[in-house]
């Protein structure tokens, strides 16, 4: 016999998902009522569902990011939770909070062709932090407050939680309340501290990058106070941006694939380079070949960052915002608040802002032709620098992660994919920044190729009247194979599209806006109307034909070539 309805162990999961401080569980309903259904009812969660496993966990990395707190993704034994792999993959790489719940098929038919069974610990297990098979009811309410624990702490990331089909049909266990499980924080050793301090405070010129996981400890604040005191420019990776706001005196837009020169000389100029809060993975590190050579000081919540990029002089394992708080006195302590040094330094990094500036203003310039850097600035100008920004990571969007062409405040949310960098991240993961926090517009830059891809999460966004903003930049293609083949002089027709462009019908078909703008002008009337559409809850998607030779100067910098002629570089 059945359990109640609503006192079945989904009933239970759901509100110990709640009580652990999770507030939104997306995924696709199962057949027979589960997850979703319990979560509906439970006080403090909300539902998203979602067209494909897929995006779902896309969105739950998207809410993730922009409301701090852990989502969690509801799938099923099988082809739903293969499905959903290649978004947590992503999650993985980003470091998202994501706790999964799925099921297990009944044990008799383990290894006895029993349907839709698979070993998804053993799928998951390169993705994910731990891993859990509910096999008795008694392990429930444990197994879930562990797994958001783990999610949130040490290096955020991705659990999994298993739960047996016997678990599901046998009474549920008794759920007492309690409170939400807390992200610890804690200092690094007072003594390693001071012995990093007295290396930034000796260096000629130090660095400071801010990485995504400054974000969960909000070190924004410490950071830029950290950064202030050492006159030393500040850099952000991908994953860091919104950090501080990128009009800072001493703000130098992104490390890596994506600095935009001159301020690439800082970075090469530098003797001491303090890494807080990222892993320093290979796009923050393209193009930047001495960095090796630099002396480290790396801040991380999770030991095994250290050691992995690079070796470390000296390795600080604490919370983000209490290790940069514990440099930034003990800079205080050990050095005057003004020196010499400090004024040329902050002097230089005014100097080299000021030539990004110029050089953007020349890649900006209005003419006859809409370039990508104009587009970006169009739209930056329409939905303010506190907008939600999420990006994919296309050859022309790429343009986006280049300060000063975009230039985001440390009220923004910037929502990016990871080192995985995954084709179709973007439109999902919008529609999970959206639902997060609806007091701000959420526009997403992506190029066409991955915009089809993610297609799937556009009746979403519909339901749910987000009035997303969508700049799509299309080059009838796959942009960075068509890029790299050119460089190597290979054949490039696998990367072109053939067929029409469906997505405008969709969008119209979902009550949405489309337009197709070549000009300034026309962008400029497109973003006019898309406010008005955001206002009404409806999704606007605006195409901008780009040319192959519209790259982004970070990608001409790793590739060592210079734009050819005509190119916005």
């Amino acid at each position: 016999m059945s359990a109640p309805p609503d006192h079945h162990p989904w009933h239970v999961v759901a509100g110990t998902l709640a009580d652990a401080g999770c507030d939104i569980v997306v995924g696709l309903p199962s057949d027979e009522p589960g997850l979703m259904d319990a979560a509906r009812t439970t006080p403090g969660l909300r539902v998203l569902g979602v067209r494909d496993q897929r995006a779902g966990a896309c969105a739950a990395i998207g809410h993730a990011a922009v409301s701090g707190r852990p989502a969690v993704l509801a799938v099923n034994s099988g082809p739903s939770f293969a499905n959903a792999l290649t978004g947590l993959l992503e999650a993985s790489s980003l470091g998202a909070p994501v706790v999964v719940v799925t099921t297990r098929v009944p044990a008799l038919g383990i290894g006895r062709g029993g349907f839709q069974h698979t070993d998804q610990a053993a799928m998951a297990w390169p993705l994910t932090k731990w891993d859990f098979l509910v096999e008795d009811p008694r392990q429930l309410t444990w197994a879930l407050r562990r797994a958001v624990h783990l999610a949130v702490n040490g290096g955020p990331g991705v659990v999994l939680v298993e739960i047996a089909d016997e678990v599901l049909r046998a009474p549920a266990p008794e759920r007492r309340p309690a409170q939400p499980v807390r992200r610890l924080r804690f200092a690094a050793d007072a003594e390693e501290v001071r012995r990093a301090a007295r290396l930034l405070t000796e260096a000629r010129l130090p660095v400071v990058v801010a990485g995504g996981g400054c974000k969960p400890a909000g070190a924004g604040p410490a950071v830029r106070r950290l950064a202030e005191l050492l006159a030393a420019p500040l850099f952000t990776t991908a994953a860091g941006r919104g950090l501080v706001d990128e009009e800072h005196p001493l703000a130098c837009g992104l490390v890596g694939l994506y600095t935009t020169p001159p301020a690439d000389r800082l970075l090469a100029e530098a003797d001491v380079v303090l890494a807080i809060g990222s892993r320093l993975e290979e796009t923050a590190r393209m193009g930047w070949d001495g960095l090796k050579d630099k002396t480290l000081v790396h801040v991380d919540v999770d030991p095994a960052v250290f050691h992995t990029a690079s070796e470390p002089e000296v390795a600080l394992l604490g919370d983000a915002a209490l290790v940069a708080g514990q440099l930034a006195d003990a800079v205080v302590a050990q050095a005057p608040a003004v020196s010499a040094a400090g004024a040329a330094r902050g002097a230089e990094v005014a100097a080299v802002r000021a030539q990004m500036r110029a050089r953007h203003r020349r890649t900006a310039a209005d003419g006859p032709e809409l370039t990508v850097a104009t587009a970006l600035r169009l739209l930056q100008e329409s939905v303010t620098r506190a907008a939600t920004l999420v990006q994919e990571n296309g050859l022309h969007d790429m343009w986006g992660y280049h300060h000063p062409v975009v230039s985001v405040g440390d009220g923004a949310r910037v929502v990016t994919p990871g080192e995985q960098t995954m084709v179709g991240f973007g439109l999902p993961a919008a529609v999970g920044a959206a639902l997060a926090d609806r007091s701000r517009r959420t526009v997403l830059v992506c190029g066409d190729g991955a915009f089809e891809m993610g297609l799937a999460a556009l009746p979403t966004a519909a339901e749910l009247n987000l009035g997303l903003t969508v700049l799509v930049l299309d080059n009838r293609g796959y942009g960075w194979p068509r890029f790299v083949r050119a460089e190597e002089g290979a054949p490039d027709t696998l990367t072109r599209f053939t067929a029409p462009a469906h997505t405008d019908a969709a969008v119209r078909a979902l009550g949405g806006l489309t337009a197709r703008c070549t000009t300034a002008g026309e962008l400029t009337a497109a973003l006019d109307d898309a406010a008005k559409a955001h206002a009404e809850g409806r999704t606007t998607v605006i195409t901008v034909p780009v040319r192959d030779d519209d790259v982004p100067v970070g990608v001409r910098r790793v590739f060592d070539a210079g734009p050819p002629t005509g190119a916005a570089a």
